[in-house]
């Protein structure tokens, strides 16, 4: 290659996708601490889009965790459903990836949690099952694939069908950006 053309060679280089969302305060993590379950209910934790928040949620990656080392849990996922019980809390462990803009980008999404709730979800679609065993984490990288409108919600519906007499408890962490004017 001559000088003339080296010159006239750019650089490109690959960055992640959420990388890339970071960089612009457009990523945030965040996690449902203590799920209480067992004798014969069941929790939940999701991410939920408000009607009139502006943006799209794009959800890369979630995990569930069973914390008493008691029992394998049932993590059913579920896409826009109407859940039972009153979430108990807006959880305050929200933040956004990118500690280094200043002021910090606020999310739109909120992370809502209910614990010891009777019943099943309703409407929406269950998505997928997951089980896990005690005492163990489990990862699910999803890249931004499962993408949701404003009124649209994720959410991780935890029950322990093997023991359900049995007390449980339950994190559910998640990553996710948001873009405002998505358009396909």
């Amino acid at each position: 290659m001559d000088k003339k053309t080296r010159k006239k060679t750019r650089k490109m280089i690959n960055i992640p996708n959420p990388l890339a969302k970071s960089f612009k305060g457009k990523y945030f993590v965040g996690y449902s601490d203590d799920l209480a379950l067992g004798e014969n209910t069941s929790a939940w934790a999701g991410l939920f889009n408000p009607i009139g928040s502006g943006v799209y949620m794009f959800v890369n990656v979630w995990t569930i965790t069973e914390l008493l080392n008691a029992s394998p849990l049932r993590a059913q996922i579920w896409f826009n459903a109407k859940l039972p019980g009153q979430p108990t809390s807006e959880s305050v462990t929200v933040t956004p990836s990118n500690k280094a803009l200043v002021p910090a980008p606020k999310p739109r999404i909120q992370l809502l949690k209910a614990n010891n709730v009777i019943g099943t979800p309703t409407g929406g679609v269950k998505a997928f099952v997951r089980r896990t065993d005690p005492g163990t984490t489990q990862v699910f990288e999803e890249d931004g694939k499962y993408i949701f409108a404003p009124g649209g919600n994720l959410t991780v519906f935890i029950s322990n069908p093997e023991t359900p007499e049995e007390l449980a408890s339950a994190r559910v962490a998640f990553g996710w950006w948001e873009e405002k004017n998505y358009k396909l």
